[in-house]
């Protein structure tokens, strides 16, 4: 039997977020901020789940049917790990970078068991490839997104937001952003 706030105190931690968008837009600054504002707050950034594959690890410029099969299990993984955490009154944020259709493809097909609450990032175009060329947590050199950031930008600047918050975020802190985020209930 697991501890459970819920059980034992009386209480939950609302929310269940994902934060999306483009490669640089943020996501995973702003959504372990944003976890760390909750007394039990969980980030779970579904690009190092799929970062465990030790071997035969299928990347996402060389499309195949093995990244999709790789980013699939990642993200029902991730789903999972999501709802166990939520059962036990953790605040929950999800961070991906995948295209639009992918991304709404697997929010079709995943039960959450609660809302969940949709938040995309989308700084300027400049203010992304700026923000991806700078990163240095990365385990790999960034740069080789930088011809690609063009598209995947528009695909989600052209995405349907409906169910979506979108949130330029070109001029504002990582602080200011998830005070953003916090106001939107």
């Amino acid at each position: 039997m697991g501890c459970s706030p819920t059980r034992e105190w009386g209480w939950r931690i609302s929310g269940l977020w994902l934060i999306t968008g483009p490669p640089g837009a943020g996501k995973s600054t702003v959504s372990r901020a944003l976890a760390g504002t909750f007394p039990f707050g969980m980030h779970i950034p579904i690009d190092d789940l799929r970062e465990w594959v030790a071997g035969g690890m299928a990347h996402p410029l060389g499309w195949s049917d093995e990244t999709t099969r790789q980013y699939e299990l990642a993200e029902d993984a991730a789903a999972e790990i999501a709802r166990r955490y939520r059962r036990a009154g953790f605040a929950v944020v999800l961070d991906h970078c995948t295209m639009p259709p992918r991304l709404e493809a697997w929010l079709a097909r995943t039960e959450f068991g609660e809302p969940l609450r949709r938040v995309m990032l989308l700084p300027s175009l400049e203010a992304t490839r700026g923000r991806n060329l700078a990163r240095v947590v990365k385990d790999f050199d960034t740069a080789v997104l930088d011809p690609h950031i063009p598209n995947i930008h528009r695909a989600f600047a052209e995405m349907d937001a409906g169910g979506w918050e979108v949130i330029d975020t070109t001029e504002d802190t990582v602080e200011r952003t998830v005070e953003r985020i916090r106001a939107l209930g």
